[in-house]
């Protein structure tokens, strides 16, 4: 019965014994998610692995030098093995102290690889926020996504009275707009109303006092074309702003492609119509 075994063993090796899993490393052990150091680090931020399925979850770490700690949003990019972009993702983290590591997983969509696409990061104590625990300053300031046509720009900047007094604005924020390594940028003029770039913004109302309650809301306008013609174009990620003289300052991140205008206009702040009711203590 001996000459039966080698034909068994055989069909084995057709079958189980030779069977690799689509996708598996060559190796055989490890992970089937794609490695790739070439994409995985930006300005702090690193990709330390893929993991699940599909690989969709993110493992990355952020590390940030400096003198005080920072608060990163990270945006990530999933894309095939073409390079064409299939989704995408945004996270924050905050606090960052310098020389301490802070390790964070991100769940994205299905794809072949992802990248960090965009790194921001502001001091800590500086962050917009729109939502959350209430700053000590009483107010919340952030910009949204902006508005963009035929090379006009416009993002608004909006503050609420977190706080438990009223709060009193008169006239226009103050903006120092800060490059990619937060360097103050020279050579922009900084005008008073959105009028003085374009009509129609919605930022061109005159300056006027008003006080707001607690819960209530103000908004103001940043305006600037990204025309470019003769000379280097200006592009600064973050304008810190100041709501009145004395207040905190607050790193906003409009992301400003200037052109080689050299002018952004401010816009006086008004009072939001749409304004949120006093938030409810928590029991």
């Amino acid at each position: 019965m001996r000459p039966l075994l080698l034909p068994v063993c055989a069909l084995l090796l057709l079958t189980a014994c030779g069977t690799q899993h689509a996708g598996s490393p060559s190796g055989g052990s490890g992970s089937p998610c794609p490695t790739d150091p070439s994409w995985t680090e930006r300005d702090g931020v690193r990709i330390t692995g893929q993991r699940g399925p599909a690989c969709d979850r993110v493992e990355f770490e952020v590390t940030h030098e400096g003198a005080e700690a920072f608060t990163y949003t990270v945006s990530f990019t999933f894309a095939s093995e073409t390079g064409a972009a299939m989704s995408g993702a945004q996270e924050t983290v905050e606090s960052v102290e310098p020389g301490r590591p802070v390790r964070r997983t991100v769940t994205l969509a299905d794809g072949e690889r992802v990248s960090i696409s965009k790194v921001r990061s502001v001091p800590a104590d500086e962050a917009p926020s729109e939502t959350g625990p209430c700053p000590a300053s009483g107010v919340r300031v952030h910009a949204d996504q902006g508005d963009a046509a035929m090379g006009l720009r416009v993002v608004g900047l909006h503050l609420e009275n977190c706080g438990s007094e009223p709060y009193a604005l008169d006239g226009y924020p103050e903006i120092e707009i800060l490059d990619e390594e937060h360097r103050p940028v020279d050579g922009v003029r900084i005008l008073d109303g959105g009028d003085a770039i374009a009509s129609g913004t919605g930022a061109d109302a005159p300056p006027r006092p008003l006080t707001l309650a607690p819960g209530e809301r103000a908004r103001a306008g940043l305006v600037w074309r990204n025309t470019t013609q003769f000379g280097e174009a200006v592009n600064a990620p973050y304008a810190r702003t100041w709501a009145k003289p004395g207040a905190a300052p607050v790193t906003v991140v409009p992301e400003l492609d200037l052109g080689t205008t050299g002018k952004l206009g401010v816009g006086a702040w008004q009072r939001d119509e749409q304004e949120r009711q006093p938030e409810r203590p928590v029991n």
